[in-house]
């Protein structure tokens, strides 16, 4: 049976905000249509009691109408995050491939971002020179900016 990556998805305090916000400043694009999802389905689903979910799935740069999205969803009951760290078990953070990495940075701070290190380059043996920083969405969710030579 073949396999095939769909998509990664975010938990947001506001998803309409949170979707703006890579739209604007990593070239996503929605694809309709705007989930409102509830039922006795979804509470089987998610092992949650009268779970309302509202959002979106924004189609990622680089990829087609069929390519992978970022879901961003928000519940009716949703637990705060307050440990969102670089180092946190788990899943980290997504990565986003830029010609320009700065510029990239200084328009994720003008729309609400900001910065977990410093920018870097560095040459990785084997691998190849890079230039990279650490961020975060406005929700504090980590995101790579890359570009590599």
């Amino acid at each position: 049976m073949a396999t095939k990556f769909s998509h990664i998805n975010i938990i947001s305090k506001n998803w309409k905000k949170l979707s703006d916000f890579y739209i604007r400043v990593f070239d996503c694009r929605p694809k309709p249509p705007q989930r409102d999802l509830s039922g006795e389905w979804l509470d089987r689903l998610t092992s949650l009691s009268n779970a309302s979910i509202k959002g979106m799935h924004l189609l990622l740069p680089g990829y087609d109408i069929a390519g992978p999205t970022l879901e961003i969803f928000e519940y009716n009951d949703e637990i705060i995050n307050t440990s969102k760290k670089i180092n946190l078990e788990g899943f980290g953070h997504i990565a986003f491939a830029v010609e320009d990495v700065e510029l990239k940075l200084n328009l994720l701070l003008e729309n609400g971002g900001s910065v977990v290190g410093r920018l870097i380059d560095a040459e990785i043996d084997g691998v190849g020179k890079i230039t990279v920083v650490y961020a975060k969405d406005p929700e504090g969710n980590i995101i790579e900016i890359q570009k590599w030579e």
